[in-house]
Parts: C-alpha cells; sequence; structure tokens
C-alpha cells in the first residue's frame, strides 16, 4: 500500500519556491498545519521533515494528524530541542517513543546497511530514512549522507526503493519516488526510525 503524501510544508506546489528562499509565512496554507501563527509555521518549517514522515506513516494506519500537533506531541518527549533560535532535530528517540506510547512498534536504525532495506520493509513496515536532502537530484554527488529524512515504504517490480520526500520540489521528487538501491546509498546516512 502506497502511504499518502504529505509535504513538510502545507503547499506542496510551493516547496520549490520555500528551498529557493520566499518566506514560509507567505504559505496560504499555514493555519492547516497547526501552527499558532504564520511566524510560528515559519520558524520551523525547514525543521519538520520527520513529522512530514511520521504524519504519512500515521495516515497510513488511518489516523489524521496536523503536522505540529505530531512535532509539539514529540518535541515533549525529547524529539525537538530549542536552543535559542537554534532548533535541533528530529531526534529519533522522541519520536520512537511517541510511536511505542500509542502501541506502534518502532526502533531506531543505526549503522545498517542500505541493502538491508527490502528486508525492513516486510509486512508492510515504513522506513523514515536519513538522507541528504540532494536525493532529489540523483545524478548530482551529495556533499554528505544525511541530514534530511523521506519515507521508505517499499519495492517495485524492478527491485528499486519506492519513498516519499516531503521537500520534493516537483512531483517526480516528492511522491512515490523510485530508486536503485546503489543511487540511494550515496545519500543514505544508513541510520532512521523503522515503523510496524
Amino acid at each position: 500500500m502506497t502511504p499518502p503524501f504529505f509535504a513538510q510544508w502545507e503547499s506542496a506546489a510551493l516547496v520549490a519556491d520555500f528551498l529557493a528562499g520566499w518566506d514560509a509565512a507567505t504559505d496560504p496554507l499555514w493555519a492547516e498545519s497547526g501552527a499558532e501563527s504564520a511566524a510560528e509555521y515559519a520558524t520551523w518549517a525547514s525543521h519538520l521533515c520527520g513529522m512530514a514522515c511520521l504524519k504519512m506513516a500515521l495516515a497510513a494506519r488511518g489516523e489524521v494528524h496536523r503536522i505540529h500537533e505530531l512535532r509539539r506531541a514529540v518535541q515533549a518527549r525529547g524529539g525537538y530541542v530549542v536552543d535559542g533560535e537554534a532548533i535541533h532535530g528530529l531526534i529519533y528517540a522522541g519520536a520512537v517513543a511517541f510511536l511505542q506510547e500509542r502501541d506502534i512498534p518502532a526502533r531506531i536504525v543505526l549503522d545498517e546497511p542500505t541493502e538491508d532495506i527490502p528486508a525492513k520493509l516486510a509486512g508492510g513496515r515504513l522506513f523514515i530514512a536519513s538522507v541528504h536532502a540532494s536525493i532529489r537530484r540523483p545524478d548530482t554527488e551529495p556533499p554528505q549522507r544525511g541530514g534530511h529524512l523521506i519515507l521508505v515504504f517499499g519495492l517495485d517490480e524492478a527491485g528499486r526503493l519506492r519513498f516519499h520526500n516531503p521537500s520534493g520540489d516537483t512531483e517526480e521528487t516528492r511522491r512515490d519516488v523510485r530508486m536503485g538501491i546503489s543511487t540511494f546509498s550515496r545519500f543514505h546516512a544508513e541510520r532512521g526510525i523503522l515503523i510496524g
């Protein structure tokens, strides 16, 4: 089953503009996020790839949540730390605690090779994977691996990984993206959260 797609900004069609520097406070749909103000929305928007993935994973189970409701719940469990103007997170343990409290099996994945992902997805499990954000340009060489989160949910008939990217800047780079494991491994930090 393909999980519903959600971007980390409410207006998925404007992601390319926000990545190019548009003020996220101008997102016409910001209030649908559950943020208390456009300013709060703008402060957090670029930090919510993990919450977009969590929102997609829960929606696949029939649960509908607003992204800032999830962020507040995960933040209360240590998933984000605000230090002055700096936001640190997603800290995986906070998201795992949130899921486990809801009786949803989840565990942190560290230092497990990309080649193991297909086995992880058995039984309908989902994997929030740490990749470099430049994964939306698979023909480029990333400066590092990790730093951005996507939701991996299956394999296609050619054995390619299928995933949703909450910061994809076109329809082709955001929803049900297909990528071979060797290409994916160039971006993948071999860590994340396994759900299910």
